[in-house]
């Protein structure tokens, strides 16, 4: 017997009743960002190397630990699955001069790819909802994409996700308190983990982040970066505080705050959750204004945020705010040769008014038949046999309640002349109900 194959573990198949959910899910995102003139774009899932490198930053644990990379056996080239989006999105803005004539704002969507230890909320084939913004230099922005969080919980019927948000400062502001920080922990220099201390000199500031509960103390007392940032980094941070703050979002500032990629500078922010255990970040960006011009590109500011789509299906989940599974608005049962080919129109006819028709195919007895229908969940059975061929007519069988215009037809079933049938159907249906299933 062969052996048989298994995904890889950590990247996961998507089910039909759940990739339902998903696609609802992203057609929920897709408008709430074509709301803030957000438009897309499509990058591949294979980048360069050295693109992760140079953006990231060498001394990460995406880069260190996670990325998957290869060598290409064709030409020799380093190549490696996205571990993340923003990168990527630079790497076209630069290479296709989109953002050259006017500020852009721009979105994408799909896998990301990191070599971890898979567990909930965190994969190794992951799903991300990117948003990038270029050319804006002002506040203004970097407290549009704050609110755009906080605007889809609300539609998603989210109250469990509270705001968290630092500012970086520039790159001469953070090499000052570098300096500061480094030498604060080297007189501590017992009390760091192994982690800790092989960041010590290369990048310090992510010893910050610590989820080591052993070290909390430690970098409670550590410098804090805001004391050495200049009045305008700190006036930029205190007027996306007054914007948000005067939008109705509640905040924490959260000075250990600093992200895990180093193209960050001035406003980054998380939202973040205790519903999902350990995984608790669900959306988390900021201003990155000088990685378009580190990758070759001319300065651009720019200000950016991901999501992830499998945490916010399983705080959907977890809700109960997902919605139902979807489910054909007519079942057709059919049964003998001619039966069968009139079914067959029946179908593409009832489709051509914009109803979701599943036309029985295998056979089978009238009785199985009625049980596929009935475990479809579709609220209608067309039933077409000789008798209907011969008298013109089909039978109409209501399999379960729906939200009926004339009444309570649940369990009934009627005979309808064939020319009448999308007619019928159709009066029977409230506005919102057509097309929607259960």
């Amino acid at each position: 017997m062969s052996h048989r194959l298994q995904a890889v573990r950590g990247m996961n198949d998507i089910l039909p009743d759940e990739a339902e959910s998903w696609e609802w899910l992203e057609e929920a995102l897709r408008a709430w960002l074509k709301s803030y003139g957000y438009r897309p774009i499509r990058m591949p899932i294979v980048e360069p190397t050295p693109l992760f490198k140079r953006a990231i930053g060498e001394v990460t644990d995406i880069v260190e630990k996670e990325m998957y990379s290869f060598v290409d056996s064709l030409n020799g080239e380093p190549l490696t699955l996205r571990p993340e989006g923003t990168a990527g999105c630079v790497r076209a803005v630069i290479q296709h001069n989109v953002a050259a004539e006017r500020p852009q704002r721009l979105y994408y969507s799909g896998q990301m790819f990191r070599h971890e230890r898979p567990q909930k909320g965190r994969y190794r084939q992951f799903h991300q909802v990117g948003v990038e913004a270029f050319g804006f230099t002002g506040p203004d922005v970097d407290a549009e994409q704050i609110l755009m969080g906080a605007r889809l919980w609300q539609e998603l019927g989210l109250d469990n996700i509270r705001l968290e948000m630092n500012s970086l400062g520039q790159p001469e502001e953070r090499a000052t308190h570098r300096a500061a920080l480094i030498g604060y922990l080297e007189a501590h220099q017992d009390q760091l983990d192994e982690d800790a201390l092989r960041r010590l000199h290369s990048n310090p500031l992510r010893i910050l982040d610590t989820k080591n509960p052993a070290m909390h103390d430690l970098v409670s007392n550590a410098p804090r970066l805001m004391d050495y940032l200049g009045a305008e980094s700190l006036a930029h941070f205190e007027r996306v505080q007054s914007l948000v703050r005067h939008a109705g979002v509640s905040f924490t500032v959260n000075p250990r705050l600093v992200r895990g990629l180093d193209y960050y500078n001035l406003t980054v922010f998380e939202w973040v959750t205790d519903a999902l255990g350990a995984q608790g970040t669900v959306c988390a960006g900021g201003r990155y204004d000088g990685l378009v011009e580190q990758l070759g590109g001319k300065p651009t500011p720019a200000c950016g945020f991901a999501l992830g789509v499998e945490r916010l299906l399983a705080l959907l989940e977890d809700s109960g705010n997902l919605p139902q599974a979807e489910s054909p608005d007519v079942y057709i049962i059919h049964q003998g040769d001619t039966a069968s080919d009139l079914a067959l129109r029946v179908a593409e006819s009832l489709r051509d008014t914009g109803l979701d028709v599943v036309y029985h195919c295998g056979g089978g007895s009238f009785k199985s038949q009625m049980k596929r229908a009935d475990s479809s969940g579709a609220p209608l059975a067309v039933i077409i046999g000789d008798d209907e061929v011969a008298s013109g007519q089909v039978t109409v069988k209501t399999m379960r309640q729906k939200d009926w215009v004339e009444g309570d037809a649940a369990n009934n079933q009627v005979r309808v002349a064939l020319d009448d049938l999308a007619e019928h159907i159709m009066s029977q249906w409230t506005e919102n109900d057509l097309g929607q299933g259960l």
